[in-house]
């Protein structure tokens, strides 16, 4: 930003880029600070010659940078530390804030509107605990890989270090648990780190980055200068696969007799699930999903076998352990999937396609790492497959005596539970949410039973549509995330789906909710109990439910009327129905609840230390 000054007497340089000077030779206008520089200056006429560039405040810096990278609404929390940014974005007034009632909630909602739209999510927070309190939704983002930009505020430079009040070392505590991380010391640097952080944050395998801001850099003055484009020599990730690599995957398929595609997180993160169901239909290949892979192939398609791993289905679990042949798609064959690793897929050779190299050969031996894009591969493959002129068909013919073994499976344990008249069932809510629903909504979950139950009995045909903490498993993220979600596609249902206990860890976000009118639905599934716990001890403990069994619960119907919500609840069978009817179809926020079977537990499971093959399926 700058400007050409020529012969105009009265006007000075502001910090929007115009001039308005009474005394030409003042001091300090112009930057000018000594006689010596004035003196370089021969008369009025060539002082205006000089090409002057408009200064601005860190705090104006950070709300420019913020438009330009295409930010409309931000999630957070003000203080002392970060005042002046709050200001700034008040005074702009382009960008939309969302006052959140806890920092962790800032973080689960920015979290929660990158996965549904594919943006970056940003939050702010100010410095100590305000700063600490967004750990938790960062190491959230860093495990499922979601692009976020956390700004905390931080004292002044000149005290970082000297314990003053509200000090921490955000940097440190978060460089674990962050793509990367930044403390802004040099006003000069800070619009070169925002577009940085926004950089990394999206590009690649995409992370969380959090930009540390003193509240004196907030309030210093430099140039403007944001370029359009960076690049960074010690970040430069993969995303073009190498051809040979794909011909090689080929090879393997041509030799195959039991294929199977495991299809992680990193297809949604790519938008690779069309590219996912064109490999799928032309080799006629069986696809199996992880938790965070919902809805990279759609849940109602005849070759989805369902999800992998600890609570996966029977039939994915078998076919995995049993195939020649794994292509592993954005997948990080983590603990909860492979369970045992030395008895995990004996007989398989593996294709690992990953844009991160190091989730690569991590965790299993791969024969054929292909480090790029997900997207990109499966083209580069499809476009292989077809080349070489085999018609679906065949593929079809040669694998069928692996579907007949495939459907054997399913037939022998299809996914089901037992119903019961007088009692609810958790997955029988589920199963009538999903027909009301017709997948169509956006669902996000808090971290227990709630969540095995909606993977496993609600079927989710399109990715973004299921927003869950897969790695770290963070109770509370569900409504916060919800929040996340409503801010970014006002006009489409979004659902939490909620344990009594869960949906208590950020329950002051209800008041963010109403606040911001969104029309999220809460449903809470009621066992009184911290079920998925309690489901262990019941299995290994002999049943000693310790400091699990919720001896008091809270009236969650009285929690709406508090918050100015409607709520409602069923405590029989028969009242499912109506229940979830009335609230869909109740305008605002609604809270649902089911008084479900207290020690209703959520099958298949791996017990941990097992293969996936020994699961207890009742």
């Amino acid at each position: 930003m700058g400007a050409a000054l020529h012969k105009y007497p009265g006007r000075r340089l502001t910090d929007s880029g115009f001039l308005t000077l009474t005394d030409p030779w003042k001091e300090n206008d112009f930057g000018l600070t000594s006689f010596r520089q004035k003196d370089r200056f021969r008369d009025f006429h060539q002082y205006f010659e000089v090409t002057i560039m408009a200064k601005m405040a860190g705090k104006q810096m950070f709300v420019e940078a913020l438009k330009r990278e295409g930010v409309e609404v931000i999630f957070g929390y003000p203080g002392g530390a970060i005042i002046d940014l709050y200001d700034a974005l008040d005074q702009d007034g382009t960008i939309k804030h969302v006052l959140v009632r806890h920092e962790q909630g800032a973080a689960h909602a920015a979290d929660g509107y990158a996965r549904a739209s594919g943006r970056v999510g940003v939050c702010l927070a100010t410095s100590g605990p305000g700063a600490t309190n967004t750990v938790t939704g960062i190491a959230t983002a860093y495990m499922d890989s979601v692009p976020m930009v956390v700004f905390t505020g931080q004292v002044p430079t000149a005290l970082i270090g000297n314990d003053a009040f509200q000090e921490v070392d955000i940097v440190g505590i978060t460089r674990p648990c962050t793509k990367h991380n930044y403390l802004v010391k040099d006003i000069k640097d800070l619009p070169r780190v925002i577009k940085a952080a926004f950089y990394i944050a999206r590009t690649g395998r995409p992370g969380p980055v959090l930009v540390d801001i003193p509240k004196d850099i907030q309030n210093a003055k430099a140039e403007f200068t944001y370029d359009e484009e960076i690049k960074l020599r010690s970040y430069e990730p993969v995303l073009d696969p190498h051809i040979k690599q794909i011909e090689k995957a080929y090879q393997l398929f041509e030799h195959c007799k039991r294929p199977i595609l495991y299809v992680g997180g990193g297809a949604v993160i790519s938008g690779a699930h069309e590219e996912v169901r064109e490999l799928a239909e032309l080799i006629h290949a069986p696809v199996a999903t992880t938790l965070m892979g919902l809805g990279a192939f759609p849940g109602t398609h005849p070759m989805n076998i369902g999800m992998l791993g600890m609570h996966g289905t029977y039939c994915a679990n078998m076919t995995m352990a049993n195939s020649d042949l794994i292509l592993a798609i954005g997948a990080r064959f983590d603990d909860r999937v492979t369970g045992k690793v030395d008895a995990f897929a004996p007989h398989a050779k593996i294709i690992h396609i990953d844009v991160d190299p190091t989730s690569i050969q991590k965790n299993v031996k791969v024969d054929i790492p292909i480090v790029g894009d997900c997207r990109k591969a499966l083209q580069k493959l499809i476009k292989v497959i077809t080349d070489n002129g085999r018609p679906a068909e065949t593929w079809k013919e040669r694998f069928s005596p692996w579907w007949e073994q495939i459907a054997a499976w399913e037939k022998r344990h299809p996914l089901g539970y037992k119903k019961d008249p007088n009692v609810i069932k958790p997955q029988y809510v589920i199963e009538t949410l999903y027909g009301m629903t017709k997948g169509r909504a956006i669902i996000t979950t808090e971290v227990g039973q709630n969540q095995m139950w909606t993977a496993q009995f609600y079927k989710f045909d399109s990715p973004r549509s299921i927003l869950t903490s897969g790695g770290l498993g963070t109770m509370g993220y569900g409504l916060p995330a919800a929040i996340g979600a409503q801010m970014a596609f006002p006009d489409r249902l979004v659902i939490d789906i909620a344990g009594d206990g869960s949906i208590q860890m950020n329950i002051q976000e209800l008041a963010t909710a109403m606040e911001q009118r969104l029309p999220i639905k809460i449903v809470i599934l009621n066992n009184q109990f911290l079920g998925m716990v309690r489901q262990w001890q019941e299995l290994f403990y002999d049943r000693r439910y310790v400091a699990t069994d919720f001896t008091f619960t809270p009236d969650f119907v009285k929690i709406a009327d508090a918050y100015s919500a409607t709520g409602l609840r069923a405590t029989r069978p028969d009242e499912v129905e109506d229940v979830l009817k009335k609230g869909l179809d109740t305008p605002g926020l609604v809270i649902m609840e089911f008084a479900i079977a207290r020690e209703e537990g959520v099958f298949p499971m791996v017990p941990a230390g097992k293969a996936t093959t020994e699961m207890l399926l009742v």
